[in-house]
């Protein structure tokens, strides 16, 4: 076995990703606090081809120097918007026929393995602010809820972990 080098990776340049076709996955982020996180999640984004990331509230924006050292140049390749509400984020893209997700711990959510995706449908994730969550009015807009089974004493992750879980449940199941 032997580690591939970067030039073997057959990565995609900026105007490749941009014309490439996108998974049907939106990801929305509310009120994250850790410029960290949201750099993470944009890396995330570029890895599974995502179609589009809202930022939103307190949210930062790239350019920022702290997103950056996570993302790596995503913010370069990964569509973004920063809309201010989130509620009207999620009513505009249901408008738009946009199955929306608030990715949360609430009763009757979907765990993550029970998920089925429907392959003619796109998809929008609501991911919130680290200690809050999902804002309530966010989750009674949105078409369901779905819960990443914890077993351990905290039941709870980190926003970019959970998105990373998320995202590559979904893309698996639209693509395999």
């Amino acid at each position: 076995m032997r580690k591939l080098e970067n030039k073997e990776l057959e990565r995609k340049s900026i105007e490749d990703f941009k014309d490439a076709k996108k998974t049907p996955i939106i990801i929305v982020l509310d009120d994250i606090r850790s410029l960290h996180n949201i750099g993470s999640v944009f890396r995330t984004a570029d890895a599974f081809l995502i179609e589009k990331i809202y930022l939103c509230g307190i949210t930062a924006i790239p350019p920022n120097k702290e997103i950056h050292k996570t993302a790596l140049g995503a913010t370069e390749t990964v569509t973004w918007e920063y809309q201010e509400n989130v509620l009207a984020v999620i009513e505009n893209l249901k408008k738009e026929n946009v199955s929306v997700f608030a990715i949360e711990q609430v009763e009757n959510a979907i765990f993550l393995q029970d998920f089925k995706v429907d392959k003619t449908k796109k998809y929008a994730l609501v991911f919130g602010n680290e200690v809050f969550g999902v804002a309530q009015k966010a989750i009674e807009l949105c078409d369901g809820t779905i819960e990443i089974p914890q077993l351990g004493t905290k039941h709870s992750l980190n926003i970019s972990v959970s998105t990373g879980i998320v995202v590559w449940d979904l893309f698996q199941k639209m693509n395999y």
